[in-house]
């Protein structure tokens, strides 16, 4: 290739936008296609394309101080966790200041994107129209499609995702009602610590397979997340120190009347709440088993205990999905996995990139901003990835460092460390520099791979 490479990003919330503005910087072509008719994804409180899971009363769990924007800080005046009203009047600030929106198409989705048998992107739109590129960028998300577990039995009431969750009274009233909530997950715990609160539901149970660690906003009087361990700490000396000041700051999870953990803090992805022990400790918040069956009117539990219960809240996570794609490769296998380089890049595809495919603590707002260093350092010829066998043996390598210290679940599949993945990747970045100016910084050609050189 002679020129740059045009790109199309699919999405405009918080990855999709903050790739954009990378993009912009090193002079990279690219339409950027959201569904919506606003920027924001996932943080647009009832977003007309249906895909948010915003709800009224959500504050969010990391502190603006992780959260911020590298080239754009918080607003100084904001609260440790800003309202989700907040955040997405700073991604719309984000995007004005950059002069990001007119390279946004708004209400235009991508239906299909393709592999061309050279290598480029043939993308259809919700238009019908097709457009090629030379690089695609997926960036829809993966808080969108809810996922729902099948019981035996019936049930006669509301039972319905958090998903649909807006707040007390929609979608139905929840005043005097006995209310299951279903995990243990943050949703999960802002929405029973919402609903237990006199006078709204008459009962509240929380139901869930196993106990969780309950991890406060708040520790030693600061936002929890600014007393991260430093990522040159040894990861094994952090944990243990990390552990020990939770147990010491929390005491037993028992104490607060919900069940024994069945593993150490942080080996599950943290569940965050400033309010939830308080609630339990209360007796507001009572905590049920997994459900057993469905009985119509009436729910019976793992334990064999029997409520009346009038409605299901469903907070039970997310499916991974990218409906655009007909190529069962480029989509993660039934137990959410789909290993990547750097979380970004699939070996032998140099022209697809996955942003924000992770779940990294302690935020997502700003991980696609970090990752698109790498990105448009590649796309402009700056940076070239290492071979194929070397890009697969560092996708395990980095796997065992991310996700070592968790058990063995869907949710945990895409665990990453923020500080120590920022670390790593700028470390790669500046290997790649070094390979591409062995290699002549060339630019980089759509679907050659790069162990067959670039």
């Amino acid at each position: 290739m002679s020129q740059l490479p045009k790109a199309c990003i699919i999405g405009a919330g918080c990855s999709g936008f903050t790739t954009a503005k990378r993009l912009k910087d090193f002079g990279i072509d690219y339409d950027c296609f959201e569904m919506s008719d606003d920027i924001g994804g996932n943080w647009y409180f009832k977003n007309p394309n249906g895909m948010s899971a915003c709800y009224e009363s959500l504050h969010i769990d990391t502190s603006k101080w992780r959260l911020a924007f590298e080239d754009f800080p918080a607003p100084a005046d904001w609260p440790d966790f800003p309202h989700h009203a907040q955040l997405l009047r700073y991604f719309k600030d984000y995007v004005d200041h950059f002069g990001l929106r007119d390279t946004i198409t708004f209400n235009t989705g991508v239906e299909k994107a393709r592999r061309t048998p050279g290598g480029l992107w043939d993308v259809t739109l919700s238009t019908g129209e097709t457009r090629a590129y030379d690089v695609l960028f997926v960036c829809n998300g993966h808080h969108w499609s809810p996922r729902i577990p099948e019981y035996p039995g019936t049930f006669e009431g509301p039972a319905f995702h958090s998903h649909a969750y807006s707040d007390p009274f929609d979608p139905i009233d929840m005043r005097g009602k006995n209310v299951v909530v279903v995990g243990m997950g943050n949703s999960a715990m802002d929405i029973a610590s919402e609903l237990a609160q006199r006078p709204i539901a008459k009962n509240l149970w929380v139901s869930a397979r196993r106990g969780v660690w309950v991890l406060p906003k708040y520790m030693n009087g600061k936002p929890a997340d600014k007393s991260a361990m430093p990522s040159w700490m040894p990861r094994k000396l952090g944990l243990s120190m990390a552990r020990k000041m939770i147990k010491k700051n929390l005491g037993n999870m028992e104490d607060y009347g919900l069940p024994k953990p069945d593993h150490e803090p942080l080996e599950a992805h943290p569940s965050v709440s400033g309010e939830f022990l308080t609630r339990a400790g209360c007796g507001d918040i009572k905590f049920k088993p997994a459900i057993k069956v469905l009985e119509g009117k009436r729910v019976r539990f793992a334990d064999d205990t029997v409520e009346d219960v009038d409605a299901i809240v469903f907070a039970t996570g997310y499916d991974m999905r990218f409906p655009f794609f007909d190529d069962p490769e480029l989509v993660p296998d039934a137990n959410h996995r789909l290993p990547l380089f750097k979380r970004m890049m699939k070996p032998g595809v140099p022209n697809l990139f996955y942003m924000a495919l992770a779940q990294p603590l302690p935020t997502l707002v700003n991980f696609a901003e970090q990752q698109s260093k790498l990105a448009a350092a590649y796309l402009g010829g700056r940076y070239l990835p290492p071979p194929l066998a070397e890009m697969e043996r560092l996708i395990v390598k980095d796997e065992e460092t991310h996700l070592g210290q968790y058990y063995q679940a869907k949710r945990h599949t895409i665990q990453v460390d923020f500080g120590i993945y920022v670390d790593d990747l700028r470390r790669e970045i500046a290997r790649g520099e070094k390979r591409a100016k062995s290699a002549g910084n060339p630019l980089p050609v759509p679907g050659r791979s790069p162990a067959e050189g670039v």
